[in-house]
């Protein structure tokens, strides 16, 4: 995989942990297309670039600010999502090289 680390199924395990989760699992789905589900918020930077504001992921979910927060959280510990700070903002945006390669190590493994 080019120098990037092995996956194995513990790794798998927490993203499906991350994942069995319905709103994170939306979160996640939101983050695909940011501009297409995040287009009513005005945007702090380049959704594209840095991805999407938190406090428009928790607008959007209609959670709490620290329920967002947990959750985004636990996609990053599962390598689901990257954060950038803008400001005092957190943004996060999807690890496309990541889901690529658990997508090639679920294939693999299971």
């Amino acid at each position: 995989m080019g120098g990037a680390p092995e996956l194995d199924s513990g790794d798998l395990i927490e993203v499906f942990k991350a994942l069995g989760n319905p709103a994170r699992l939306q979160i996640m789905q939101w983050l695909k297309d940011p501009d297409a589900h995040f287009g009513a918020y005005e945007p702090i930077a380049d959704r594209n670039a840095v991805g999407v504001c938190v406090t428009h992921i928790q607008a959007k979910a209609g959670l709490a600010q620290s329920t967002v927060s947990s959750y985004m959280g636990t996609l990053e510990r599962a390598g689901l999502v990257l954060p950038t700070r803008v400001g005092k903002w957190t943004h996060y945006r999807r690890d496309e090289r990541r889901l690529a390669q658990l997508a090639h190590a679920v294939a693999a493994i299971i």
